[in-house]
């Protein structure tokens, strides 16, 4: 007997799809009207892609995906924009991890599905933020849930782009539940706080995880509202940005937050522990690391 929720999977996974494409146009596009700047006599910065995949423990196929890395570009020095779509079944420190965030009964029947696209971008100005950005949604036969958000990481802070970085998100949340924005935004300052640095990793955004209303359609056509929020609150930034004068002191300041970041994501990351843990492609999984760092 077929899944009922095999169509819903695929409507998902097939969205996510469709939102990296529109992303990664969009990004291109920005290194194509890049006409000044230090870097302005490169070739604009293309997307290299390649299928990624993930195997089980026995050696079965268990899905993959499609990293697409952009490095050395005009605006982005490295962006990464991936998708996956992968199954199996969880091992027993992730049955433990998902017992303790009360799915019952993954001992009797670990198995699970989940898809999803996450987007890590260091770009060359200083003055342009770094950004993250992903939506996921995973099913095991006990229960399901959507999760995601964004979330800005300046080295050099201007409170109007803080300001319309949160802006979009919050219409974007707003038009689903007035109360979305708040949660969800003292959501990601408590998830992003590097808590053996004693501070965030940025100027925040929205994080939500194990969104489950019991209205699948609600919670899909929010989960897609975040994502289409993505390119409206990022690239209106970044155009702001990237032909501000920089100096070396400036690039100095930009690596050592790039160092914050990079131990963020290896110490903390619940998707980097989750991947690494599941077997999916370690340079996948790793694609967020920034492509030079600094440590004091």
């Amino acid at each position: 007997m077929s899944d009922p929720f095999d169509t819903r999977k695929d409507r998902a996974a097939r969205w996510f799809r469709s939102l990296r494409d529109d992303i990664t146009a969009a990004f291109e596009a920005l290194e194509d009207s890049q006409s000044t700047g230090p870097f302005a006599d490169r070739p604009a910065g293309r997307f290299e892609m390649a299928e990624t995949r993930r195997q089980s423990e026995d050696g079965s196929d268990a899905g993959g995906g499609l990293m697409s890395v952009m490095r050395g570009g005009r605006v982005f020095e490295k962006v990464g924009v991936n998708v996956s779509t992968v199954h199996g079944r969880l091992g027993p420190r992730a049955q433990a991890a998902m017992a303790a965030r009360g799915v019952p009964g993954m001992a009797e029947d670990p198995r699970f599905w989940a898809s999803g696209i996450s987007l890590v971008a260091h770009m060359q100005n200083p003055h342009t933020p770094a950004v993250h950005m992903n939506t996921r949604m995973f099913w095991t036969p006990h229960a399901w849930w959507f999760g995601g958000g964004a979330d800005l990481n300046p080295c050099i802070d201007y409170a109007e782009d803080t300001a319309h970085f949160h802006s979009v998100l919050a219409a974007a949340c707003d038009a689903h539940d007035p109360g979305y924005y708040t949660r969800f935004k003292s959501w990601a300052d408590e998830y992003f706080f590097v808590p053996h640095r004693g501070r965030a990793r940025g100027v925040g955004g929205i994080f939500y995880d194990d969104l489950n209303t019991g209205d699948w359609e609600a919670d899909f056509a929010f989960t897609q509202s975040v994502g289409r929020a993505f390119l409206p609150a990022f690239v209106p930034v970044t155009e702001r940005r990237r032909d501000t004068v920089w100096d070396d002191g400036d690039k100095d300041r930009q690596l050592v937050h790039r160092g914050l970041y990079a131990e963020y994501n290896l110490v903390y990351d619940r998707g980097t522990k989750f991947g690494l843990e599941t077997g999916h492609d370690a340079n996948a999984v790793l694609m967020s690391l920034p492509p030079m760092a600094k440590w004091v």
